[in-house]
């Protein structure tokens, strides 16, 4: 009984805790640690772990690889998005250059062949955002916001997260959301960018209702340009989220909401010129461009027309980027059914849709190039539109051929249930936990892709225009700036529909036994699953795609982009139905040395069902009955062993973990229309350590890994090579000081060199960002504060789409953004 009641609402977390987003730091740290400052405090000897483990335990009493971001240590990163901060978790490699969502987040060299996070599983209060982190254009970071609601992270990488968890073998980050119970009073602030455009307001209010009754609400809206130049307001919108508990002797039942509205610019590769050799080469902006603060967007180029996904003519608003809109409500309660026994149950149906609209550059060229590859000889480019329309385009200046990715997210709609009983009982001179449990969850994956081809000027500050191509008769084969009505770039490929349902089930068990200072458990968890229904499409079974003519302009005349119009052959469905099924297992074991010392030791094999991605190649789908070719190809294998130790005592805290992990992937990626099928091999080390004395904190955290490609079925010239974008060591440093009147931090991330691509050619140099924030207290509840993220506007290259330094030297990657400066003003009530 007493086990239960000292647990009863750390447990009422259960599973992990994440977030993200462009919340002022400073602010952030107050608030958090004010509200829950005993759940934020990592020093502390009565830590409770509670991600993805049976029932909460002492961190040195736990045989996991654990993290967890408090407040303060969040505030010294100064964030601008959630994969900001997920890049300070040891072990969690994020490439955090896609704006506010659509991250690429690997765990412990386990790989991104494609994009998103497939190995590992974002959550938020205990339940996955999405059930697949790797949905094609609808990644699960798209759907997160972080804002005042949130009350701390935790992470746990390999270990017991693929039997606590379904599709994450490589580990779980879970985003906690604050209940109000230590609260009475709220928060207002106003955020506004020095150096960029964003004007934001957050607001948090809680407290108690009455009798072990208390509630918390919180949220944001903000409008602005965003962290780039693009011209218009690309980041506009907000969230509200509520929740309300109600306390009973034995347990708790919770009730919550959230409703998020917003836009985002998704940032795809921008071109920068590379001289020198693949292996020493040198980056440098491209005249009139800078890769850390501009993009191809443009205040010319908002809106384009194409076919929706029922071939009839639509104009669709590019300024809209990435476009979550989530309506999601849930509940979850805890109930002791016996003496030594509860019952949790936790809830939520998610109504998400959205989009996700942006141009990705198929290639670079000069215009005199452009102008003959597309028109012809003597052809030429005039400025469909911006500051120069209707002039030549100088036959030097630089062209992108631009490939808009216009993605509809019809429904991603999803609804998830974990139920699990558990219980302590006495063996022999030990006590026993035992966890049993199933889960169960339906996706739905709905969505049009409906691209098209654009000529766009190569130019900073949101200027960039459209162009035309005027061949030498002087006829104009483009539609202002529009080459064609689909991917003509890309071969006239990817115009698809489809509308698929996953449903997962999962029987889950653990059982931890605690001998004195020897803790042994091990768990166990079978996941099977059905996928289910129609595509249409190119590379989906449900025929080619179909290039027709189409009077988008009704003038009865086709143009030559009118003549290049793309269709989806809706006439010819094929059809997804088949089932997959694995089993997944942990076993681990932790002794404590001391009452300070201890070590641990683990090892894990957990799958991964393969979702949309699969699809996007005939052989590996029979679409006239649904089959899947080959068994194997539905789920992908992580195999883990890990053994650290643990050491904590006063301010001082040291963690270190070695890791092995061999991975099985199939998948597709949709920039460059290659399917993989592979096996690597990866091993490393983490490191992460903290110092805290009085005011002042000191954290440092550092993972090496060496990974390589073990065998590739499609490209065996791979094999022996280090995947793509991993760099040997990444590694974060953060230091804060605090007194009543002030504070201040600054923040350390970096990343030694990487290749761009799994041939192991061009490097992607290293780099280290530096973020920083101050805040002062002038009088009581009032609080300014300024921060900086890229204090010292460093250029970081988290991906390039080539292998090699082209012929032009033109390459197509994602920096990270340049400095931005933001200031705050805070009032707590």
């Amino acid at each position: 009984m007493s086990i239960l009641k000292a647990l009863r609402v750390r447990s009422a977390y259960a599973a992990l805790a994440v977030a993200t987003a462009t919340i002022t730091p400073a602010a952030f740290a107050q608030d958090a640690s004010a509200q829950d400052g005993a759940q934020d405090d990592l020093q502390s000897d009565d830590v409770i772990v509670v991600t993805a483990v049976a029932r909460g335990a002492n961190v040195l009493d736990s045989s996991i690889s654990v993290s967890s971001l408090s407040a303060d240590q969040i505030a010294t990163t100064a964030p601008r998005s959630a994969a900001e901060i997920f890049r300070n978790i040891p072990g969690i490699r994020s490439e955090s250059s896609g704006g506010e969502g659509n991250a690429n987040i690997a765990v412990r060299g386990l790989p991104i062949a494609s994009g998103g996070a497939k190995f590992l599983q974002l959550q938020e209060d205990g339940l996955p955002i999405l059930e697949f982190g790797d949905i094609t254009f609808g990644n699960s970071d798209i759907f997160l916001r972080a804002d005042l609601n949130i009350a701390r992270v935790e992470a746990i990488r390999g270990g017991s997260a693929s039997t606590f968890a379904s599709n994450s073998p490589g580990g779980v980050i879970n985003m906690i959301s604050k209940t109000g119970k230590d609260q009475n009073g709220g928060t207002i602030q106003a955020t506004l960018g020095l150096d960029y455009d964003e004007k934001r307001f957050d607001f948090d209010y809680g407290g108690s209702l009455g009798q072990d009754l208390y509630f918390h609400m919180g949220g944001f809206v903000r409008q602005g340009e965003g962290p780039r130049d693009i011209g218009y307001n690309g980041n506009r919108g907000g969230q509200i989220k509520a929740n309300i508990t109600k306390e009973f002797t034995g347990g708790y039942i919770r009730f919550y909401g959230k409703y998020l509205d917003d836009r985002a610019v998704g940032y795809l590769p921008n071109p920068v010129q590379v001289t020198g050799s693949n292996a020493n080469p040198n980056y440098s902006n491209v005249p009139g461009f800078d890769i850390r603060s501009d993009s191809l967007h443009s205040r010319f180029f908002r809106s384009a027309l194409s076919l929706d996904g029922n071939n009839q003519p639509r104009r669709f608003d590019i300024t809209a980027g990435q476009r979550p809109l989530v309506k999601a409500f849930g509940f979850e309660g805890e109930f002791e059914v016996a003496d030594g026994w509860t019952v949790t149950n936790r809830f939520r149906f998610s109504d998400v849709s959205g989009g996700f609209v942006s141009p990705f550059p198929g290639s670079f060229d000069t215009a005199a190039n452009t102008a003959s590859a597309i028109g012809g000889a003597g052809s030429r480019l005039v400025f469909a539109n911006g500051l120069q329309a209707g002039q030549n385009v100088p036959n030097g200046a630089l062209v992108a051929s631009v490939v808009l990715f216009n993605t509809r997210l019809n429904s991603l709609d999803n609804i998830t249930n974990d139920l699990r009983i558990t219980g302590d009982f006495a063996v022999g001179s030990g006590t026993a936990t035992l966890t049993a449990g199933f889960y169960k969850s339906r996706q739905d994956i709905n969505t049009d892709w409906l691209w098209t081809s654009h000529l766009l000027e190569v130019r900073g500050g949101g200027d960039a225009a459209l162009i035309d191509v005027v061949n030498a008769a002087g006829t104009r084969l483009t539609d202002n700036g529009t080459v064609a009505y689909g991917a003509s770039f890309f071969g006239n490929c990817c115009r698809r529909s489809y509308d698929l349902q996953y449903d997962t089930n999962a029987p889950f068990a653990s059982l931890s036994l605690e001998f004195d200072r020897l803790t042994l458990d091990g768990s166990i968890r079978y996941d099977f699953g059905d996928a289910s229904g129609r595509t249409f499409g190119s590379d989906l079974g449900g025929g080619r795609v179909g290039v027709t003519a189409f009077d988008f302009n009704g003038n009865g005349a086709i143009s030559p982009a009118e003549a290049q119009t793309a269709t989806i052959p809706l006439g010819s469905p094929a059809l997804v139905d088949y089932s997959y099924d694995y089993f997944s297992y942990s076993f681990g074991a932790n002794y404590r040395f001391t009452d300070s010392l201890a070590a641990f030791a683990r090892y894990s094999r957990g799958g991964r069902a393969n979702a949309d991605r699969l699809l996007f190649n005939n052989d590996n789908v029979n679409f006239v009955t649904g089959a899947i070719a080959n068994e194997g190809m539905a789920v992908d294998f992580v195999k883990q062993a890990e053994a650290g130790i643990k050491y904590r005592s006063g301010g001082v805290a040291v963690y270190a973990t070695a890791f092995y992990a061999e991975t099985e992937e199939t998948n597709f990626e949709a920039t460059t229309r290659q399917t993989f099928d592979r096996v690597f091999k990866a091993k490393g080390l983490e490191v992460e350590a903290s110092y805290r004395t009085g005011g002042f904190t000191l954290s440092a955290s550092g993972t090496y890994t060496d990974a390589e490609i073990s065998r590739d079925r499609i490209s065996p010239a791979n094999e022996g090579n280090t995947p793509r974008r991993q760099a040997d060591f990444i590694y974060q440093l953060s230091g804060q000081y605090e007194q009543d009147m002030f504070s201040l931090g600054a923040n350390m991330v970096g990343t030694t060199d990487s290749y761009a691509q799994d041939n192991n050619l061009l490097v992607l140099p290293g780099f280290t960002q530096v973020n920083a924030f101050v805040a002062v207290r002038p009088i009581e509840r009032v609080q300014l504060s300024i921060n900086a993220n890229n204090l010292f506007d460093t250029r970081g290259f988290t991906e390039a789409e080539e292998g090699a330094i082209p012929a032009n030297g033109f390459v197509r990657a994602r920096s990270i953004n340049g400095r931005t400066i933001s200031a705050t003003l805070r009032y707590d009530f």
